[in-house]
């Protein structure tokens, strides 16, 4: 009965806030485009008002075939004309010959934290002290997305929001670099959490109270973590629907089914972190298993899998695709790339190496089995009509970096058998059709927003190509990424 009756009371608190009109909440995360001030202009390749990318190979992002030989017309931010490469261009027009190049949309990372979590004298049995600490990478997060041609993201969580918050407006500002930020609010979770620095719930009115507070600061999405409950998790949800907003969950307290019957929009990290079926499971409690028994036990083609899907896909509940951070636990899987390495500070560098070579001694026999799971479990959600989305989890683990992470997970989205193209769209058209801004980013069309990257190669035919990335457009504006990337060399896990 107090339950039912402090359910009420939340839900009735809810309603009295008003919603955010969907043309506002576009505009907050897409506003008007500006010129990058100052020296930021090292980093921009291209700022004419009016360019064409001529002989490009146009990936559209709607998973429809690429087209060869054409030309982009970008023209005051927008995508003003795409045309055979035959056709004539209008005098006054900045063309750039880019034979052997493909134009595809930039990507819409989902699932794209702005911080570094740091384990203390991590040694090489993967010990290490507590507490976990979470430091800020305000200054690399970004640049690093913008150059692997992440032009939107959702932080998909955030430990320092009010710095995520005043990233957002510095970049939307022009004085700084970056791409659009969904900026999603503080971890919602519950009683206990390894993190020092997450705020801990105190009961349902705690986490509405939450939404609110944040809410009216500009959050634009919320996510629930692990040790949520489900009261608490019911409360935040109508919390953050009153207000017009989203609300996503990496849970393990609450399982996927309990979540769609409360009304989430989301759920993060693929069918990994689904509990429903571990030894000991008890309600709103997280068990030391984290949902490893239910995914190795989930036959993928099975009545019990099909059932979860069918619920998920009714309830119009988005999933992320998070495949790059779950890839580091399959011995030997993940490629060892010079670029990461580069990227990372000395300190960031020899944790990695620690992480990756203890997942090789061990050679767990588990983790392709749930590898195996997850990939074929995404694509039978997206075969029944499910909305997948695609973030990396950048937190910590040198093989999973912001911007190159974005990239890593098309490539396993097709190593778990979606085209090349199909690939591309849920990492680029997906994401901001459940942001609501289909409509001006997410596919190469046009009256679109001029967000598109430049690749050297052909992805939709060989996916490896994804990460030659030369010049990346955010709103017309056509940066280059090598001078991003160098710019931050050497310093994730710094700042």
């Amino acid at each position: 009965m107090t339950r039912r009756l402090t359910s009420a009371l939340v839900l009735a608190s809810c309603l009295l806030a008003p919603a955010i009109p969907a043309a506002d909440l576009a505009t907050s995360l897409l506003p008007p485009p500006v010129t990058p001030l100052g020296e930021l202009q090292q980093y921009v390749r291209v700022a004419a008002p009016k360019v064409a990318l001529l002989h490009v190979r146009v990936i559209d992002g709607t998973g429809a075939a690429a087209k060869d030989d054409q030309t982009v017309i970008i023209e005051n931010g927008k995508i003003a004309a795409i045309q055979p490469a035959s056709q004539a261009i209008a005098n006054g027009t900045t063309v750039l010959d880019l034979r052997g190049h493909s134009v595809m949309p930039g990507i819409v990372g989902m699932h794209d934290h702005m911080y570094y979590i740091a384990r203390p004298n991590l040694d090489e049995h993967g010990h290490f002290e507590t507490p976990l600490v979470v430091p800020q990478m305000t200054f690399s997060s970004p640049r690093l997305y913008l150059a692997a041609g992440v032009t939107t993201i959702r932080t998909a969580g955030s430990v320092e929001p009010s710095a995520d918050l005043n990233a957002k407006a510095t970049i939307d500002s022009g004085k700084m670099i970056g791409p659009h930020m969904d900026v999603t609010g503080p971890y919602l979770e519950g009683a206990s959490s390894p993190f020092i620095q997450m705020h801990r719930l105190k009961g349902a009115e705690d986490a509405r109270q939450m939404v609110e507070f944040w809410a009216d600061r500009g959050v634009t999405s919320f996510k629930a973590y692990m040790n949520i409950t489900r009261d608490e998790l019911k409360a935040a949800i109508d919390a953050a629907h009153a207000r017009g907003l989203k609300i996503t969950g990496h849970l393990c307290a609450v399982t996927y089914d309990e979540a769609a019957d409360l009304g989430i929009d989301n759920l993060e990290h693929g069918f990994y972190v689904n509990t429903a079926n571990d030894p000991g499971k008890q309600p709103d409690v997280c068990p030391n298993s984290v949902g490893t028994p239910t995914l190795r036990g989930m036959d993928p083609d099975g009545p019990a899998a099909a059932a979860l899907i069918k619920k998920l896909v009714e309830r119009n509940v988005a999933i992320t695709s998070t495949l790059p951070v779950f890839e580091q636990g399959v011995p030997g899987h993940a490629p060892l790339q010079p670029r990461f390495l580069d990227t990372l500070t000395i300190e960031a560098r020899d944790a990695y190496m620690l992480a990756r070579n203890r997942t090789v001694a061990l050679k767990s026999d588990v983790a392709p089995i749930l590898l195996k799971n997850d990939m074929k479990l995404e694509r039978n959600f997206v075969a029944a009509g499910g909305l997948l989305i695609a973030g990396p989890d950048p937190t910590g683990n040198g093989g999973v970096m912001p911007g190159f992470g974005d990239q890593r997970g098309i490539e396993l989205l097709v190593e778990a058998g979606f085209s090349p193209v199909e690939a591309i769209k849920i990492a680029t058209y997906n994401g901001a059709l459940y942001l609501g801004v289909a409509d001006r980013i997410g596919s190469v069309a046009v009256g679109k927003n001029a967000d598109l990257v430049v690749v050297k190669g052909d992805p939709s035919r060989t996916i490896a190509d994804i990460e030659n990335v030369e010049i990346v457009f955010k709103d017309g504006v056509g940066f280059d990424s090598a001078r991003l990337l160098a710019s931050v060399k050497g310093r994730y896990g710094q700042y």
